[in-house]
């Protein structure tokens, strides 16, 4: 995982990951929310979800306490990183900032 992992976020694209789990309230909120950005940010971002409990050392790797928690990298960088549930609005804002 880690290798494809850090291939992924490698990219000169934004990437936007997603930590999440199945049986979380908020996360299941933010489904629509991601879907509906991915379709209008199209290919200016690349959105991709981390299951925390079948991915565990990823999520401790990068501090994940609370879910859903949304790291935004650009060239294997974070460059904005936040927890819980949020706005459209607010993470278009962090993913068109990056561009």
């Amino acid at each position: 995982m880690k290798g494809k992992f850090e291939e992924l976020v490698s990219q000169d694209t934004p990437v936007l990951v997603d930590f999440y789990a199945d049986w979380c309230g908020p996360c299941q909120m933010m489904a629509p929310v991601l879907k509906e950005i991915a379709g209008e940010l199209g290919d200016k971002v690349k959105i991709i979800k981390i299951d925390v409990d079948r991915n565990q050392p990823v999520a401790q790797r990068f501090g994940v306490r609370g879910i859903p928690h949304f790291i935004l990298f650009k060239g294997g960088e974070i460059k904005w990183q936040k927890g819980g549930a949020m706005s459209k609005r607010e993470l278009t804002a962090a993913i068109e900032g990056v561009q």
